[in-house]
């Protein structure tokens, strides 16, 4: 598989008092097209950061990111959002990332206005088909977000971002916020949308229980410096890396036909 994104010495830099701190520290990385890989550390080690970056929602220090040969740091005006089409996010909270004051079928039709990619009556039929393809009625569209369930919000979250047909997804702990049951469901989406529209994904996490069901590759972050990088069933059965060991230790032994109680579908 050839590299749809490759990070060369990546580094994230913000300030603390009198100096400034890496959140990312000299970061390479490859992610093949078609495959998941899945981005894993504890809390604070520069996951997030690495997402933020490759979008360039934050300005990297140094290094490069090349997004199919071109390099998103030198991006400008209509190069980088015509970059920002083809690569989309998908973040933990729907609550922070659905306006309240909108229509969810106005949210859904932002990027492609944005975008101009169609004529508003097409826009429309198109979030209808959106909202169906994610597992909604089309009728979501006339609802708010808070009218809808935690589940229903991410699955609104998703359709935004496919509304304007990307290539690669960042899905930043797109799952950890929902309940077991509703976590399932979503994965399965995720899995049957990847090989529907020949997605590639970047599956920023920290549970590797969910990481191990999903992911092609696993890389492992420590404090701000990826430790090891391999393939699932490789790393979950050798782990070279003693931050990767202490992740696996701290997995709950929680069987996947549990079913919680909780928020809709």
């Amino acid at each position: 598989m050839t590299a749809l994104l490759e990070l060369r010495h990546l580094t994230v830099e913000y300030a603390a008092r009198d100096r400034r701190a890496p959140a990312v520290d000299d970061l390479s990385l490859a992610i093949s097209r078609g495959e998941t890989l899945a981005l894993v550390g504890e809390s604070g080690c520069g996951k997030t950061s690495v997402g933020r970056a490759i979008l360039r929602l934050l300005e990297p220090t140094a290094g490069s990111i090349l997004f199919d040969g071109e390099d998103v740091r030198t991006m400008r005006g209509d190069v980088l959002q015509r970059f920002r089409r083809r690569a989309q996010v998908v973040f933990q909270d729907p609550n922070a990332s659905l306006d309240p004051r909108m229509r969810i079928g106005e949210i859904v039709r932002e990027g492609i206005d944005i975008h101009a990619l169609m004529p508003r009556p097409k826009a429309e039929l198109r979030v209808a088909h959106l909202l169906e393809e994610v597992g909604l009625p089309a009728s979501t569209a006339a609802r708010f977000p808070h009218e809808c369930s935690g589940g229903e919000r991410q699955r609104i979250a998703i359709a935004r971002a496919l509304a304007v047909e990307p290539e690669f997804l960042i899905l930043d702990e797109a799952v950890s916020a929902l309940d077991v049951l509703v976590r399932q469901q979503v994965l399965q989406l995720l899995a049957t949308l990847q090989s529907r529209r020949k997605l590639t994904y970047l599956f920023i996490a920290h549970d590797l229980a969910v990481v191990e069901r999903v992911a092609t590759r696993v890389a492992v972050m420590h404090r701000g410096r990826l430790v090891e990088c391999a393939p699932t069933r490789q790393l979950f059965s050798a782990p070279a890396a003693d931050a990767t060991r202490a992740l696996l230790a701290a997995i709950p032994r929680i069987p996947w036909e549990t079913r919680a109680s909780g928020e809709g579908r």
